[in-house]
């Protein structure tokens, strides 16, 4: 039976580098997957804070999220604009009501978001925002909340600033990981050389690494926030 999956990300390419390989996987097996990327991921980088500056940057993003989302398989993909790296200076509650009429819009089963430890102070606000979204009121369509890592921003947080990412889930992703490479390739202007942590190269060999973890060839790993079982065995939840 398909399910409805939702990934809630800060930047365009976080949704590549936490979950591609998942993405597609989900694709693969019939499940409806949506993206939402909240922040426009540009206007941080000058010295004055200028969208009008940034127009084709921003173009250039926006249309290499939407290639990426084909050739993973999305089924929609939603480009808000907040600001990049200022979404600490919002009223928490705008986030959270973003992410609420996202989730009453698509009610999915899984949603795939930030880890709270990560450098990036998007990622923080925007996990601190689905985790309260996602609340597990009556009826309630989210069941499993999982936080994914994003490759130059998780491992860069030092010891005991924030909570250690240390995976409890992982994704058999040997299948689809050359998709996630392909989709991630689209991203080539936020893409870094080799020995850099968000190089191609890395990339992959961090799904090896996970993959060899858990004795498969290549995996993606999160972090569970919650799951919540009905009245089906757990596999309805989580692909084997």
């Amino acid at each position: 039976m398909s399910k409805k999956i939702l990934v809630i990300a800060a930047h365009p390419d976080d949704e590549v580098l936490g979950c591609g390989a998942t993405i597609a996987k989900h694709s693969m097996m019939g499940d409806a997957v949506h993206v939402a990327i909240l922040a426009e991921g540009a206007t941080s980088r000058g010295e004055r804070y200028s969208r009008d500056k940034f127009s084709t940057e921003l173009s250039e993003l926006n249309q290499a999220a939407h290639n990426a989302s084909q050739i993973l398989g999305v089924s929609s993909l939603e480009l808000f604009s907040f600001p990049d790296n200022r979404m600490d200076s919002l009223d928490r509650l705008d986030i959270i009501k973003k992410i609420e009429n996202l989730i009453d819009k698509y009610k999915p089963l899984v949603v795939y978001t930030h880890h709270i430890g990560d450098v990036n102070i998007d990622h923080r606000r925007i996990h601190e925002a689905v985790v309260t979204a996602c609340r597990p009121t009556p009826n309630h369509p989210v069941k499993t909340l999982l936080f994914f890592e994003v490759p130059s921003s998780t491992e860069w947080q030092l010891p005991g600033t924030a909570p250690k990412f240390e995976p409890n889930w992982f994704e058999d992703v040997t299948d689809s990981l050359h998709i996630k490479i392909d989709a991630l390739k689209e991203y080539r202007c936020e893409m870094r050389p080799w020995p850099h942590a968000r190089s191609m190269e890395a990339v992959e060999y961090l799904a090896r690494w996970r993959g060899a973890s858990i004795g498969v060839k290549a995996a993606e790993a999160f972090i569970l926030g919650r799951n919540i079982l009905g009245g089906g065995h757990p596999s309805s939840f989580m692909h084997k």
